[in-house]
């Protein structure tokens, strides 16, 4: 094992006294390519270039001698030390930091940074760092190569957002843009780059002291409770949006950061908020675009991210992203079959009758989902003379896909 490791980050600043001691000792230095060009790396000293940060680790490991990992912004911060200090290389090792490329960029662009969300988009977690930029109104994306701005963009459609591109942070080749969502496309970006998204409704401001004391999206903003009450919503909520089905329907799908939505049939849009009120991405459709402008509205009074898609199911359900749960709030059978062919891991709806919720149950079952349903009745009750105001009886049906349920 390596005498010593010491991880140095790089911000294009000169080289601290305490990384050029470290490098002037190091008989190994790891890093990118134009880390290994830095004049302070010793001419005798073994290199490696980073590829995998694994397999540059049990290089480590294996070393005699004393051991430097170059790279570049804070390390760690999405950085190379949570690698290095796996278990299975026993290593242990001295940081030297530097300015995260997430806070030069926000530098750059002159914007606080506490109230944004910081994601990583690489090949397997692209879709779920642009679901993030759907449900947020700031996000920082440390982009990878074939997942970068151009990406983000193509996968945004529908979605106005406004980029803040800074390529080659740190270097006399840095370069900061801002371009809309949809023109990022048409452009050609180096890496490595950080890509600020903004846009979206403003929260309104509550009065409170809600912010300030948290880094990223504040869980405590907002109303308290998994559904609001029925009047923050424009109109007579439907039969699929009382208060207690919404809340069950929300226990079952779980919607969460990262997570694509779909709620069909929004209404009012009282789902569709609230799903997004978990943090995750929603898309909601209905072919009325009465329901469409109202859930819209709602939306940009509460201060909610979501995309609104007038259409009628199944058909508009053809070009939209890939869901990762789904609400089905009308439609019946043909619907859901069409939902279950997309394969979302969970998938939830509700029926007036028994004999509809077996229709269902069993397409979502030939679908291959594992299928649980309940009969909920509530009672409303005027509790200034206790009697009866409201009766609502429904069936809820909800889908699993065994290997995806989690």
């Amino acid at each position: 094992m390596a005498d010593r490791v010491t991880v140095i980050g790089w911000d294009g600043s000169p080289p601290t006294a305490a990384a050029s001691a470290a490098l002037g000792a190091a008989t190994l230095v790891a890093g990118a390519a134009h880390h290994l060009a830095l004049p302070e790396v010793p001419a005798g000293a073994e290199r490696i270039r980073l590829g995998s940060v694994a397999l540059a680790a049990r290089r480590i490991a294996a070393h005699r001698g004393t051991a430097v990992v170059l790279a570049d912004g804070d390390p760690g911060f999405f950085g190379v030390v949570r690698t290095l200090r796996a278990p299975e290389f026993g290593l242990e090792v001295e940081v030297v930091p530097a300015v995260s490329s997430v806070a030069a960029a926000f530098a750059r662009a002159g914007m606080p940074w506490d109230d944004a969300q910081v994601v990583v988009a690489h090949r397997r977690t692209l879709r779920r760092a642009v679901n993030v930029c759907r449900a947020h109104t700031k996000v920082a994306v440390l982009t990878s190569p074939g997942a970068g701005p151009a990406e983000l963009g193509l996968l945004l459609e529908g979605v106005h957002r406004s980029f803040v591109v800074c390529e080659e942070l740190g270097t006399d080749r840095e370069r900061v843009s801002v371009v809309t969502s949809d023109k990022a496309a048409d452009h050609t970006w180096r890496d490595p780059n950080v890509v600020i998204v903004l846009g979206g409704p403003v929260r309104p401001d509550t009065g409170g002291d809600n912010g300030g004391w948290i880094a990223g999206r504040d869980p405590s903003a907002g109303p308290r409770g998994w559904t609001l009450p029925a009047d923050t919503y424009d109109g007579v909520p439907g039969e699929g949006e009382t208060p207690l089905l919404r809340a069950s329907q929300l226990a079952r799908l779980g919607p969460r950061l990262g997570d694509l939505v779909w709620d069909i049939g929004c209404g009012g849009g009282a789902f569709a908020v609230e799903a997004a009120r978990a943090g995750a991405g929603v898309i909601a459709v209905d072919s009325d675009r009465d329901a469409c402008a109202r859930t819209d509205a709602t939306a940009r009074r509460l201060g909610i991210p979501l995309q609104v898609v007038h259409g009628t199911a199944p058909h508009v359900l053809e070009n939209l992203p890939e869901p990762d749960v789904v609400r089905v709030g009308g439609g019946g059978v043909a619907v859901v079959s069409a939902v279950a062919d997309r394969r979302p891991q969970r998938i939830v709806t509700h029926a007036a009758t028994r004999d509809a919720a077996e229709l269902v149950g069993r397409d979502l079952t030939e679908h291959g989902y594992t299928v649980e349903c309940a009969l909920l009745q509530s009672v409303e009750l005027d509790t200034r003379a206790w009697t009866e105001k409201e009766r609502s009886v429904a069936f809820l049906l909800s889908g699993v896909l065994p290997k995806r349920g989690l």
